[in-house]
């Protein structure tokens, strides 16, 4: 089973979600702002891709923090910050048996498809 993660009107998510429906995989969408995310998963997320990898910098949310709160991020400040805010997620979040995919790349979710 394939389960997305993301923001329901994030355009990534929804090019996403026309892929998988394309190529008739069944998914479950989480959506963050929605179904809620817990501390966990987050954490989990972060242990398997990385909290720099997962956080958001180019988005408007980000961006718009304060320079000191930018400045002094590390894996704990930086967790709180994606739970407060789940729009500093890189998305989608796609996760397959036990692999992770961070962003939408066509023939990534191909390759992961055909496994």
């Amino acid at each position: 089973m394939i389960t997305l993660y993301g923001i329901k009107n994030c355009d990534t998510i929804k090019k996403a979600r026309k892929f998988l429906e394309q190529h008739q995989a069944p998914y479950q969408f989480i959506d963050y702002r929605q179904d809620g995310l817990s501390a966990a998963l987050l954490a989990s997320f972060s242990q398997q891709l990385g909290w720099q990898n997962l956080l958001n910098t180019r988005g408007t949310t980000f961006r718009a923090l304060p320079a000191e709160q930018k400045a002094d991020l590390n894996e704990q400040t930086a967790l709180a910050l994606m739970l407060q805010q789940p729009a500093m997620i890189k998305r989608p979040l796609l996760f397959k048996d036990s692999t992770y995919l961070l962003g939408f790349n066509a023939e990534q979710y191909q390759q992961l498809l055909e496994q």
